[in-house]
């Protein structure tokens, strides 16, 4: 299919709305034995930049601290399109999807880990934004900041 999206690129303005629509993304890393290993994760898009946040320990954070290159990945199915079609193999799907190769950091600056943090908790839990985060839980809380090498939305309708 990839030929026939390679005309179906989203515009920067549809890829930011649908970085901030989106709830789950999913970051790929590789672990030591050379493997992919794929998280689905909830994510902020901020400054150009992805956001995601965990524990401070285990596979995923070890594989960026050996290898800092990652795949980040988002998409949304929008309908199966059959009207007509009579054969299975010929059945498609609207969608729009994006696709994000970079370089993960694992955020040390407290200053950045709380405002990332915080735009997590405005994106999913709005009504929560006027409590204060405590230090405590922004210090044990892994933030993964993804630089953006290169981005490409693609559609299908």
């Amino acid at each position: 299919m990839r030929h026939r999206t390679k005309n179906h690129l989203l515009t920067q303005e549809q890829i930011e709305a649908l970085f901030k629509r989106a709830e789950v993304g999913r970051i790929a890393t590789l672990n030591k034995d050379g493997y992919p290993y794929v998280l689905p994760m909830h994510f902020v898009y901020a400054d150009s930049k992805i956001y995601v946040h965990g524990l401070p320990k285990g596979q995923k954070i070890d594989n960026i601290k050996s290898n800092p290159k990652v795949c980040f990945e988002i998409d949304e199915m929008i309908s199966l399109l059959y009207d007509g079609i009579e054969e299975a193999c010929d059945v498609n799907t609207e969608f729009n999807s994006i696709i994000v190769q970079g370089n993960a950091i694992i955020v040390e600056e407290f200053s950045e880990k709380r405002e990332a943090l915080s735009k997590i908790v405005e994106k999913f839990t709005p009504h929560l934004m006027e409590k204060e985060l405590p230090d405590a839980m922004i210090n044990g809380t892994a933030v993964i900041r993804i630089d953006i090498v290169e981005c490409i939305g693609r559609y299908y309708k």
